[in-house]
Formats: C-alpha cells, structure tokens, sequence
C-alpha cells in the first residue's frame, strides 16, 4: 500500500499539482485522484511516480 500523506507531501514539496503528475503518468487527473484515494497504482505508474518524484526541483 501507498503512504499517501507521503506521496501528497513530496508532490507539494516539490511544487507538483495532482494534474502535472497524472500527465507524467500518462493517465487523467480523475483517475490519478482514484488511484490515490485507493492508494494503488499499476507498476508502470509506480515506477514511473518514483523517477519524477525523483528529480530534485
């Protein structure tokens, strides 16, 4: 399971909106809310969520 009070923290650390995120995903804003709410994303995702989370702003 994700620790979504993290994955909230570092996105506003870093200045990312919920909107810029799914983009990187590649999937809609209303979907990255789901997922985020449900607290599971798919290993593309994920893995993808890492690498941009990654990058120091």
């Amino acid at each position: 399971m994700l620790d979504k009070n993290a994955l909230r923290a570092e996105m506003a650390r870093q200045g990312l909106t919920q909107k810029q995120v799914a983009a990187e995903l590649g999937i809609s804003e209303k979907t990255f809310i789901s997922r985020m709410r449900r607290g599971v994303f798919g290993t593309d995702e994920a893995e993808k969520l890492i690498a941009l989370l990654k990058k120091a702003p």
